[in-house]
């Protein structure tokens, strides 16, 4: 039998696979609001790009005659409020659509409204409507008159087109929800709900299903700017709208849900009878509709699926929380550990990168962890393609796998042989351990190493595996065999760190190692530490961070117990004694010669008793 495993937009993933992958940190998120502030500072610097640019579109090429707004300020307005599932409204005749008419607004007033902050509330339980039900629409239609008018156009004497601003907005919100089919894969049980299996079956994998949230904010923007038909900047210029006669344009309207979260979303089902539905109108300043309009701006060039924007809002909630319920002082210092935390990203980055490919000799270096590494990569990508993760991560891992593979041509000789097909077709890759890993005592204990590791892993990795088989519901034997090795990982990959330990204490000596790379990671984890017991957190997570904090403080103290020899080579393949090809100089480098020599050519005997 199998279990449907019901997944919403709140619940990407099946909570039953173990381990849950960690939320996204609250300073990750955040750097994404830090380069929405930068695209706010992009925008704001074409309003003050002075006079306006001319109009080729013009015979002469006149310059465009810069507009105004339609209602000056302090305009008295009358505020109607319809409700109706249809998209273009027209029954103005049908009082049960009034749901909200106020008289006498005054348009930039911020001292007005019932609490002296220029806002008003309106707050109904309303009835559903059958069409909302059955999984349809419903829309509000908001009209702002001046004092005395009608939005009716078949009122004649009532009505005026350049006296009534006009806006639409849907009220109800579909998302996804979807079902992923799990079982036991030894006994066939499941612990499903039986209405939620008998509603997958009927629906399919993927039901899409209509939500509502009962708040609602009607801005009316409090702006006199002197707009320019064509040069309004994105993603303002889908708010201002001109008159095709008069060319001045209409008092922006901006439907505020920003701080509606996706977690206060319900869906709309039989079992409801009424919605409750609070609106509220409020000014809103021109520096605060930028802000909204940057954070909920969508790019039309966007190419991806409608699903990964869902995964984004759930990603902004991260923010929205925190900017609600943080201390403001540990707010700030978030934001500045963040700008610090991707510095130092950048920088272990481009120390990695440049560490491998000036490397000439890998001598007390462990080969065998960069090719696990690689390992590891792939099961996580096909880990977290097996669970349908957030597209941004899926790109990120994507790209470590791919670093991780061209480190692998560093410390391997890769070939193709061609000779030797695979099928007769294709030629075959041929890995092969480079000389300086084989000629030196490096070799010997890496696999000295990876051995004694093998007596630890492998009876953990047994274990883990069973349980996973015994007590863990899944899709199938595939998506088992991906979760019970990145379970597996998780929990106990930290212990591949220690090859290189071994192999340090067998050399006694650390110079070989990308010290300044190794740095920065450390002081990110430290970062990460700091935060993971500040900020709610799984508990794996914290341990996760805390065991990486332990690994890199042996290989301080490795650092601090094996002092520095200058006729080691180093990261970059050279020494501290100078080697020229002169002659008396050669001499002077013989001893130092010698000295690696030593290291890495010695006896049979020595090396056993190593």
């Amino acid at each position: 039998m199998f279990v449907w495993v019901v997944q919403t937009a709140e619940n990407a993933l099946d909570p039953q696979q173990p381990p849950p992958q960690p939320p996204p940190n609250a300073w990750q998120v955040i750097k994404g609001v830090l380069f929405r502030i930068f695209i706010i500072w992009a925008i704001s610097s074409w309003f003050r790009r002075g006079p306006s640019t001319p109009d080729p579109n013009t015979p002469a090429g006149a310059p465009r005659v810069p507009s105004r707004n339609l209602f000056p300020k302090d305009t008295l307005m009358d505020l109607y409020v319809y409700l109706s599932p249809e998209e273009v409204f027209s029954d103005f005749n049908n009082t049960e659509a009034l749901f909200w008419f106020h008289r006498d607004l005054v348009y930039g007033d911020w001292t007005i409204g019932e609490n002296g902050d220029g806002c008003y509330e309106h707050h109904k339980d309303m009835e559903i409507p059958e069409t909302l039900q059955l999984n349809g629409s419903l829309y509000m239609h908001i009209y702002f008159t001046k004092s005395g008018f009608h939005p009716d156009p078949k009122r004649k004497g009532q009505y005026r087109r350049l006296a009534t601003v006009h806006s639409t907005r849907m009220l109800n919100k579909f998302k996804r929800r979807k079902f992923m089919k799990t079982k036991n894969l030894l006994t066939g049980e499941t612990e499903a709900d039986p209405e939620v299996i008998k509603r997958a079956e009927s629906h399919g994998p993927v039901e899409i299903i209509s939500h509502w949230h009962p708040n609602l904010t009607i801005n009316m923007v409090d702006d006199h700017t002197a707009w320019v038909k064509g040069s309004v900047p994105p993603p303002l210029d889908q708010h201002v709208k001109f008159d095709a006669v008069s060319g001045d344009y209409y008092p922006i309207v901006y439907f505020n849900d920003y701080w509606n979260l996706q977690k206060d979303y319900f869906p709309i089902n039989d079992t409801l009878t009424t919605l409750p539905l609070r609106l509220a109108y409020c000014p809103l300043s021109l520096w605060r509709w930028q802000l909204y309009a940057a954070q909920n701006a969508r790019s039309p060039w966007n190419f991806l699926p409608d699903d990964t924007y869902e995964q984004s809002d759930e990603d902004q909630d991260s923010v929205k929380v925190a900017l609600l319920e943080t201390n403001p002082y540990l707010l700030g210092i978030t934001i500045v550990v963040s700008i610090v935390h991707s510095i130092f990203e950048f920088l272990a980055f481009k120390n990695d990168i440049q560490f491998w490919n000036s490397r000439q000799s890998l001598e007390g270096l462990s080969v065998r962890s960069i090719i696990f590494g690689v390992f590891q990569s792939l099961v996580v990508l096909l880990y977290i393609l097996d669970n349908e993760t957030n597209f941004v991560v899926q790109v990120s891992v994507f790209i470590g796998l791919l670093i991780d593979l061209w480190k692998i041509t560093k410390v391997m000789d890769v070939k193709l042989d061609r000779e030797n097909k695979i099928a007769g077709v294709l030629p075959r890759l041929v890995f092969n351990d480079k000389s300086t890993y084989v000629q030196s005592s490096t070799k010997i204990y890496d696999d000295m190493a990876f051995k004694y590791l093998s007596w630890l892993l492998y009876p953990l990795f047994g274990c883990y595996a069973v349980y996973s088989l015994l007590y863990v519901e899944h899709k199938g034997w595939y998506s088992w065999v991906l979760s019970m090795l990145y379970g597996f990982l998780l929990t106990f990959g930290f212990i591949t760190m220690t090859p290189q330990l071994f192999i340090n204490y067998k050399m006694k000596s650390v110079a070989h190692l990308p010290w300044r790379m190794l740095t920065y990671k450390a002081l990110n984890t430290f970062i990460d530490d700091l935060f993971a017991f500040v900020i709610k957190m799984p508990m794996m997570y914290r341990i996760g961070c805390l065991r990486d904090d332990v690994v890199f403080f042996v290989y301080l103290y490795q650092r601090w117990i094996y002092r520095v020899d200058p006729n080691r080579f180093n990261e970059f393949g050279t020494s501290g004694v100078e080697r020229v090809p002169d002659g008396t100089e050669a001499a002077d480098a013989a001893p130092a010669t010698a000295a690696i020599a030593a290291i890495t050519d010695k006896p049979e005997g020595e090396k056993k008793n190593d």
